[in-house]
C-alpha cells in the first residue's frame, strides 16, 4: 500500500505532508509515515529543518477512533510526538482547518506552529470520555497556560487561531499560501540550535504555582456542568500532574489516568454514542440515489413558542420563511419574541448585530394563509388537536404548490390520519421539533405509510442543514420520545400514591444523571399540557392541581411551590392531595425505596424500548438512544437507556421489572424482544 506520508524538498527544508482522507486522522499507516519522515530529516544532512503539513480540507483532525479497542499497531501516538520533539532539527507544523485531540498533540510536539487565521485548536477527547494520552495534559498547559488548557480538555470545543495565536499555541498566523509561509518561517528558524520544546517550559507552570487555589476553584466554578462524569476530573488530575511534577512523571500519570478512563463504562458509552449520533442519518429501505427536494423557502403555521424557534432554525440557516398567525398581535408577539432571542445572542457574542438583521430580513410575517403558496415545505405548529390540524392540511391542500412538502409539528398524533386529509399523503411528513426548538439539537423526523422516500431523505439532509440531529421514526401515539416517556410518568404517579414523594423521585432521576426528575419536568413544561380544561372534573393529581391553578413553574406552584425566583420546595398541598387520592383509590401508602423507583421508572422505559424495536417503530436501538440523550437529557455518560440496559445486563432489567409486576397491574406487558434476548444473554446495541 501506498503511505498516506510523502515528503519533498524545499531547498532544506523537508516538507513532510499527510494526505489521508478523509480528516488525516493519525491512524497506524500515519504514524508509521510521520516517524519515517523525522529519521529521514535527521538523517540527510541537506535537510535543515521540517515542515509538517496535510493535504485535503485539514491538518490531523484526531486519532483514528476505529483503532480503538484493536489490539495496539506500533508506533503509539506518544511515541511519534516524542520523536518529533526529539528531532534536532527545527519542526514547524502547518495548521488548517482543524487541529484535534492527538493533532493538537503533532502540533504541540513541534517546535513551531503556523496557523491560518481559520484554524481551529482542541482536544475533544472529553467529548469520548478520555484524555488527550500523548502527553497532551502536559504539553498544553506549559505552552496555553493552565487556565486556558483546563477550559479546553474540559469543554472539548475548539478555539480560534487568533485566540490560540494571543496565548502562544500558534507562533504565526498567515494568510495566503499555508505551506509556502510555513516554509519561509522554517527557514527563519532553520540555524537555531536550542529548540524550544514544549515538554520542557516552565514559565507558565510557575504562574499556576503562585496560585494554589486555582485547580480547586476551576473544579467549583463547573461543578455542575462536571458533574457525573468521570473524564473531566481525569483530565484535572492530569493537568495538576503537569504542574506539580517533571514531564516524565506527568506523563505517566496522564497514561494511567487515560488507561483508567479507557476501560471504563463511560468512555464506552460516549464513543458508542459518537457513532449512534452518525448512523442514526442514515434510512433503511430507500435507494442511495434518492435526491432530495430542493427547499429554498419555508412556510410555518403558528408564530408560538414552537412556531417561532421553528422558523429560527432556519433563518438562522439563511433560508427565507413566510410564519403565518391568524391574528395580529399574536403575529406582533412571536415575531417580537424571535427577535429578542436573536438580540439575546448577539448580546452574548455569538451573532453580530448585521446577523441578527439578516435573519429578522428574510422573515415575512403575514395573516395571509395563501402566501404559503409558493412554499416547498410548509410546516404547521398549532395546538396539538387532531382536528384542527386535519382542517390546516384540508387548506394546505388547496393551495400548496405541487412538490411541496406539508409537515406536522405534533408530538403524538398519527401523520397518517393527518395525511388522509389530503390528496397528497406522499407529501406529509412528521417533523417533531423539540422545545425550545431554536435550542434542542433532536429531531424526530416521521415516516408516515405513504411518505414519498425523496420526502424522507429531503427531511434528513434538510435537519443537517438547520444543525438537528434528526432520527427517523414511525407511526405510534408519541413516537420515540414521547412514547417512552409515557410509561415513566405513569410509573412515577402510581409512586406517589403508594408513598414515594415528587422529591424523592425527581432525586433518583437526578443521581441517575438526568436534568431533572419527572415532577420537575412537569412545572417546568407545565403541568396544564393536555389538560382537558374543565375545574369540575377532576380524576387524577394532575387534575387536582391544574383545578386550583397550580399548573408549575408559571403559576409559582405545581407539583412544588416556587419563589419569587423560581426555586423549589415540598408543598403541604400536594401532599394533602396525593394523600386523599390514594385514600380513596384505596392504595395503602407504604415507604418506597430508591431502587424500585429505578426499576418502575426506569426500566419500563427501558421495556417501552424494546417495545419500539420490535413493531418497527425505530430502525435501531441506537436511534433510540440518539433521542434520549439529545432529546430528553439523557446523561450520555450511560450511552442512552437501550445502551445503559445492556451495560446493566437484560436479566437484571427483566428481573427487576418481574419484581415490580405485580405493583404496576395490568398497564405493564413484556415486550417479547426483551425476555428473548435476556434469556439468550443478548444485547439491543452489541
Amino acid at each position: 500500500m501506498t503511505s498516506p506520508i510523502s515528503t519533498q524538498r524545499h531547498g532544506d527544508i523537508l516538507i513532510v505532508t499527510s494526505n489521508n482522507p478523509p480528516v488525516n486522522a493519525l491512524g497506524a499507516a500515519v504514524r508509521q509515515g510521520l516517524v519515517a519522515a523525522i529519521e529521514q530529516a535527521e538523517s540527510d544532512e541537506r535537510v535543515k529543518a521540517v515542515v509538517i503539513a496535510c493535504a485535503g480540507q485539514t491538518f490531523f483532525a484526531g486519532a483514528d477512533i476505529t483503532e480503538f479497542g484493536k489490539p495496539p499497531v506500533m508506533p503509539w501516538l506518544p511515541e511519534v510526538v516524542d520523536r518529533i520533539e526529539a528531532c534536532t532539527k527545527p519542526v514547524v507544523a502547518a495548521i488548517h482547518g482543524t487541529a484535534l485531540g492527538g493533532g493538537l498533540e503533532v502540533a504541540l510536539a513541534c517546535h513551531y506552529r503556523v496557523a491560518l487565521p481559520s484554524a481551529k485548536l482542541g482536544v475533544p477527547e472529553v467529548k469520548l470520555g478520555l484524555l488527550p494520552g500523548a502527553g497532551g495534559t502536559q504539553r498544553l498547559p506549559r505552552v496555553a497556560g493552565v487556565q486556558k488548557a483546563l477550559e479546553m480538555v474540559i469543554s472539548g470545543t475548539p478555539i480560534g487561531a487568533k485566540e490560540a495565536c494571543d496565548i502562544g499555541l500558534v507562533d504565526r498566523l498567515c494568510e495566503g499560501d499555508l505551506v509556502q509561509h510555513t516554509v519561509a518561517y522554517a527557514e527563519e528558524v532553520r540555524d537555531i540550535r536550542l529548540l524550544p520544546k514544549s515538554s520542557e517550559r516552565d514559565d507558565k507552570l510557575a504562574e499556576a504555582r503562585a496560585n494554589p487555589g486555582l485547580f480547586d476553584e476551576f473544579r467549583k466554578a463547573n461543578a455542575r456542568k462536571l458533574k457525573g462524569f468521570e473524564a473531566p476530573e481525569a483530565n484535572i488530575k492530569a493537568i495538576e500532574a503537569a504542574v506539580a511534577k517533571p514531564y516524565a512523571e506527568g506523563v505517566k500519570d496522564e497514561r494511567r489516568l487515560f488507561m483508567e478512563l479507557m476501560s471504563g463504562t463511560q468512555a464506552k458509552a460516549q464513543q458508542y454514542f459518537f457513532f449512534a449520533e452518525r448512523k442514526a442519518a442514515k434510512i433503511d429501505n430507500i435507494s442511495e440515489d434518492t435526491r432530495p427536494r430542493d427547499i429554498r423557502k419555508v412556510g410555518i403555521i403558528g408564530a408560538g413558542t414552537m412556531g417561532g424557534g421553528i422558523s429560527m432554525n432556519f433563518l438562522s440557516a439563511g433560508i427565507p420563511v413566510t410564519i403565518v398567525e391568524m391574528a395580529q398581535d399574536a403575529l406582533d408577539r412571536g415575531t417580537g419574541v424571535m427577535r429578542k432571542n436573536y438580540e439575546a445572542t448577539a448580546a452574548k457574542g455569538r451573532m453580530t448585530a448585521d446577523q441578527v438583521q439578516g435573519a429578522m430580513g428574510i422573515l415575512n410575517p403575514t395573516l395571509d394563509f395563501a402566501q404559503l403558496a409558493d412554499c416547498d415545505l410548509i410546516i404547521e405548529a398549532v395546538f396539538e388537536q387532531m382536528e384542527i390540524k386535519k382542517d390546516i392540511f384540508g387548506r394546505l391542500d388547496k393551495i400548496a404548490k405541487p412538490g411541496a412538502i406539508l409537515a406536522s409539528n405534533t408530538s403524538y398524533l398519527n401523520i397518517d390520519e393527518i395525511a388522509a386529509s389530503t390528496s397528497r399523503p406522499q407529501d406529509v411528513v412528521g417533523l417533531h421539533f423539540f422545545s425550545p426548538a431554536n435550542v434542542m439539537k433532536l429531531l424526530e423526523v416521521v415516516r408516515g405509510a405513504e411518505t414519498a422516500p425523496d420526502v424522507l431523505v429531503t427531511a434528513m439532509q434538510l435537519a443537517k442543514r438547520i444543525r438537528k440531529v434528526a432520527v427517523v421514526a414511525g407511526v405510534c401515539h408519541g413516537f420515540i420520545g414521547n412514547r417512552m416517556l409515557m410509561p415513566r410518568q405513569v410509573e412515577a404517579t402510581k409512586l406517589l400514591l403508594e408513598g414515594a414523594t415528587p422529591e424523592q423521585i425527581d432525586r433518583v432521576h437526578v443521581a441517575f444523571g438526568m436534568p431533572m426528575g419527572p415532577f420537575q419536568m412537569a412545572d417546568l413544561a407545565g403541568v396544564d399540557i393536555g389538560w382537558h380544561r374543565d375545574k369540575n372534573r377532576v380524576e387524577n393529581v394532575r387534575d387536582a392541581l391544574c383545578a386550583i391553578d397550580r399548573w408549575g413553574q408559571k403559576k409559582g406552584a405545581g407539583f412544588y411551590d416556587y419563589d419569587d425566583k423560581r426555586r423549589p420546595s415540598p408543598s403541604p398541598i400536594v401532599d394533602q392531595i396525593v394523600r386523599e387520592f390514594a385514600a380513596s383509590s384505596g392504595v395503602e401508602r407504604r415507604n418506597i425505596s430508591d431502587e424500585e423507583i429505578v426499576e418502575r421508572t426506569l426500566y419500563t422505559m427501558v421495556n417501552e424500548g424494546a417495545e419500539i424495536l420490535e413493531e418497527g417503530m425505530a430502525q435501531r436501538a441506537s436511534d433510540i438512544d440518539v433521542v434520549w440523550v439529545y432529546g430528553y437529557g439523557w446523561p450520555v455518560y450511560r450511552g442512552g437507556p437501550m445502551f445503559w440496559a445492556d451495560t446493566e445486563g437484560l436479566l437484571k432489567i427483566v428481573d427487576g421489572l418481574k419484581r415490580q409486576q405485580e405493583r404496576m397491574g395490568s398497564d405493564f406487558s413484556f415486550s417479547q424482544l426483551l425476555l428473548d434476548k435476556a434469556e439468550r444473554r443478548g444485547k439491543f446495541t452489541g
